[in-house]
């Protein structure tokens, strides 16, 4: 009989009992973590329950394989089955799972205790024998690696379903950008975790890694996108070289940087949910790229105050709607941004018109940096001559031609202007110790 196409799927259906997992996991023949893979995501009790059922001679469902050569060895991609066979392995101490060790309420013939698998293998060695000869029904294909994934996909629609970022994962694990957007949300994952923007549950089930290649992809739009059609179609076609994705991931971590400076208790507005967190990000994000002064701290404490009064405002106006109150004249502005988060949140009109109202709310609070970042050389010769002391307005002690630079009084940084009047001499190395001060 030939050999199936490579192309082709090709399944065989057996049946291997829990030690012969066992010993194939140790052999390091069950890779766990195949690239579409999703995370881990049951809790606890859904890995009791499974013990549980063990015990209690219960079916399992299939654990789907997906066979492959590797140097000559048989390594078991697991397509479906991860959840359980970690689960095995966790109840059983092994290996790297031996930190998770669980225990499990079973009845093992005094009534319904809590036991550990050590407490099954040094008392009860009968129930461990069955225990570790039950038999679980496997799945072994082969075939193209489309197919394959494919495969992973569709059979993972019931239990808890795969969500939009881990069938993007699932399909492009392979994706520079789809890795770099993966290890940035690694890089944020604690400030989005204590900002309220993300759960634990969420991270683990990319969620994070979906809103940052949002995010990338908005930047590299040069604004908001549709999240229904940008996504796919640019992560798939690889259609952003590495320079370009280079660029993309420092204008992210500016932008994050900023915001949590600008933003220090954001906990505290509406701006934690995913819908609304976008929208400020590419305002911050916008607001920068228009070389706007982002870093003075009175102008962020205001700035911070109008955001929360904008979100107060909307929740309650939401609160009041609910009682069938209509909104009043005074209420325009947080009637057309309740407007803008429901229906269709995620369009990019929509989107638009969400970061216009903040641009309403909080853009003429900030200055623009001024074009010019550089004294001239006619402005320096100008204040050399022009001071009669030429002593450091830094540290006070004397200048020579060679060792001067032109300092700005109030930092470029904070909104200064590269003018005669917001200039003094300075020590070269007094100027680099002040900073932005």
């Amino acid at each position: 009989m030939a050999e199936p196409a490579l192309t082709e799927l090709h399944a065989s259906f057996g049946e291997h009992t829990i030690n012969q997992l066992v010993l194939m996991f140790r052999d390091q023949q069950i890779n766990l973590d195949p690239g579409f893979q999703r995370r881990s995501v049951w809790t606890t009790v859904d890995r009791r329950r499974l013990i549980q059922s063990i015990v209690s001679g219960y079916p399992l469902p299939s654990i789907f394989f997906y066979r492959r050569s590797v140097n000559g060895k048989l390594v078991y991609d697991v397509i479906d089955g991860k959840q359980r066979l970690e689960t095995l392995f966790m109840f059983m101490g092994l290996g790297r799972f031996a930190r998770n060790r669980f225990d499990a309420k079973l009845d093992l013939g005094d009534g319904l205790q809590v036991y550990q698998w050590r407490d099954i293998e040094k008392r009860f060695p009968e129930h461990r024998a069955v225990f570790e000869s039950y038999k679980i029904q496997t799945v072994e294909v082969t075939g193209g690696l489309a197919q394959i994934i494919d495969l992973f996909i569709r059979i993972n629609s019931t239990g808890k379903r795969l969500t939009t970022g881990e069938k993007r994962n699932a399909r492009f694990y392979t994706s520079k950008f789809l890795k770099e957007a993966d290890r940035l949300m690694h890089r944020f994952q604690y400030y989005m975790l204590d900002a309220g923007v993300l759960s634990a549950m969420q991270l683990d089930r990319m969620k994070g890694t979906e809103l940052t290649a949002e995010l990338l992809m908005s930047i590299h739009n040069g604004g908001p996108i549709n999240r229904k059609t940008a996504l796919d179609r640019s992560i798939g076609n690889e259609n952003i070289n590495g320079n370009t994705l280079s660029r993309l991931s420092r204008e992210f971590v500016r932008t994050m940087n900023l915001l949590k400076k600008m933003f220090p208790a954001l906990s505290e507005t509406r701006f934690t949910n995913i819908v609304e967190f976008y929208t400020l990000f590419l305002f911050v994000w916008e607001m920068d790229r228009e070389r706007l002064v982002l870093t003075d701290k009175p102008k962020n404490a205001a700035a911070f105050e109008l955001l929360r009064k904008l979100s107060t405002g909307v929740d309650d106006l939401r609160q009041q709607l609910r009682r069938a109150v209509p909104a009043r004249a005074t209420q325009r502005l947080y009637s057309d941004y309740l407007l803008t988060v429901q229906g269709q949140t995620d369009s990019g009109s929509q989107r638009e018109r969400r970061q216009d109202l903040l641009k309403s709310v909080l853009w003429s609070l900030f200055d623009t940096k001024d074009d010019q970042r550089l004294f001239t050389v006619e402005q320096r010769r100008i204040i050399w001559n022009s001071d009669e002391k030429r002593v450091c307005n830094l540290c006070g002690d004397p200048l020579t031609w060679n060792d001067v630079t032109i300092d700005h009084i109030i930092a470029y940084t904070k909104g200064g202007k590269t003018t005669l009047k917001n200039a003094q001499l300075a020590h070269r190395h007094c100027n680099s110790r002040k900073g932005s001060r």
